[in-house]
């Protein structure tokens, strides 16, 4: 019997050092927020203490892009490493008869490969905590986030009950209290409603920033809320004692939101009432272009990782060309998790990136589809539909490829100049990438992906 006890116990021993060798995840997804609106990025009068703290304690990748120039794809591709246009997710999930316009499905596929699947298959805990926009709460009989290998979620832009927004460093507060009691590792999705409108002002945060003109002062104001929320989330772990073990990364889904001449209020059915784009004041940092764009502003976004004693402190990567698909494969080198037989990832793992293995260029190219309801004026079919990144070259394209724009990367990085007349001989080559893509695209969504409510009154 004593010898049975002794081999229990050391199979305990080995399964909590296991789980600790394995590192927590924390990837904290904010919304519509610009790659300049950061104080660590030189914002005029935006503050961002804790988001900073990342900056100083953790390397501030410049050049991360993120899938689409839109909420629901780019989400899609970070939950999947697949490009979205691989579900025929090419825009916002919006309510189904739209979705059906657009060729779309009414949410990700159930049946996807995604980060907190594999990851379970680890013993990590798993949960999701803010915005959602893998389907639209309109659409009631789309599936929850547990649906996709969550084991503890609180969202809105779902179906269901809509969480408050401001609930989600709270929430994750706790199932990180509850993972350490259980002896688990932990992914967590922290998603938040920050930037975007609505904006919803809380009159603490309003006098903060009470010298500011009105519509900068709402804007300041609720990225300082959220900057708040991930301070909790940040002090949490050091009262934890996690933080050692914890990969924490701060991102964006897009750029910022255009802004709107005139300053209303507008009404979310997952949010609430806020104030509408008249107060969407971000900022790209130089970058052309901004949300519902393929160009820089609307894909570069903020890229701050932290890892004590794995990634560099107060680092800057202005090379590594990190994309949101790079995720799932990173998360999975990270925690031990093997992708399926059957899976093709169309990221890499960017771990040696993200512990100071800089590289110039792509080794892997990257490709995006953009069909969005912005682009739905008389200058469309100019607009960038289709971009390509391969090597040093990034390459823009009209939907039926007879406007085109062509930048190297290394001494453009914010698509100021277009070198494609004295460069055909590239134009043509990635053009050909492109085309081959598509090739490998699906010309119409999964009917598993289809609610009940379509064709219906």
């Amino acid at each position: 019997m004593k010898f049975i006890y002794l081999n229990i116990a050391a199979l305990f021993t080995f399964a909590f050092a296991a789980a600790a060798e394995k590192p927590n995840i924390v990837f904290i997804f904010s919304d519509d927020w610009g790659w300049g609106d950061l104080s660590c990025h030189g914002h005029p009068y935006v503050k961002t203490p804790n988001i900073d703290r990342l900056a100083k304690e953790g390397t501030d990748f410049h050049r991360f892009t993120v899938a689409s120039g839109v909420c629901s794809p780019s989400r899609a591709a970070v939950m999947t490493g697949h490009f979205p246009a691989r579900y025929n997710i090419d825009g916002h999930f919006a309510w189904v008869e739209n979705n059906e316009q657009r060729n779309m499905p009414d949410w990700l596929p159930t049946s996807a490969t995604t980060i907190p699947k594999l990851l379970k298959s680890v013993g990590y805990a798993t949960a999701h905590y803010g915005k959602w926009h893998l389907a639209n709460n309109m659409i009631t009989d789309s599936p929850t986030p547990a649906e996709y290998g969550y084991d503890d979620y609180g969202a809105f832009n779902c179906s269901g009950l809509q969480m408050p927004f401001y609930e989600d460093s709270m929430r994750a507060i706790s199932f990180m209290e509850k993972s350490k009691e259980e002896g688990k590792p932990f992914f967590i999705n922290l998603w938040v409603h920050e930037p975007h409108s609505p904006h919803h002002v809380i009159p603490e945060y309003q006098w903060r920033f009470r010298d500011l003109e009105e519509k900068d002062n709402i804007y300041a104001s609720v990225l300082s809320h959220a900057d708040d929320r991930i301070g909790e989330v940040l002090d949490a772990l050091d009262r934890l004692g996690l933080t050692e073990n914890t990969l924490v990364i701060f991102s964006s889904d897009n750029g910022p939101a255009p802004t709107s001449k005139e300053l209303t209020t507008m009404y979310d059915s997952a949010t609430g009432v806020g104030f509408g784009t008249g107060a969407s004041m971000g900022i790209t940092g130089g970058r052309k272009g901004a949300k519902h764009t393929l160009y820089e502003g609307g894909i570069c976004v903020p890229f701050l990782a932290r890892w004590p004693g794995k990634i560099a402190a107060g680092g800057v990567d202005d090379k590594s060309m990190i994309s949101a698909v790079d995720l799932l494969p990173t998360f999975c080198e990270l925690a031990g998790a093997e992708l399926p037989d059957a899976y093709e990832p169309d990221g890499l793992s960017q771990v040696a990136a993200l512990k100071g293995n800089a590289k110039v260029g792509r080794e892997k190219p990257l490709f995006w589809k953009l069909n969005d309801h912005w682009l739905e004026k008389p200058n469309k079919s100019k607009a960038p539909s289709y971009a390509v990144v391969s090597g040093d070259w990034k390459l823009l394209s009209s939907a039926d490829a007879s406007v085109v724009e062509l930048h190297q990367s290394s001494t453009d990085p914010y698509d100021k100049t277009d070198v494609s007349a004295a460069n055909p001989e590239v134009v043509e080559e990635l053009l050909k990438k492109i085309v081959d893509w598509k090739k490998t695209l699906p010309t119409s969504p999964d009917e598993a992906t289809f609610s009940s409510l379509r064709g219906k009154e």
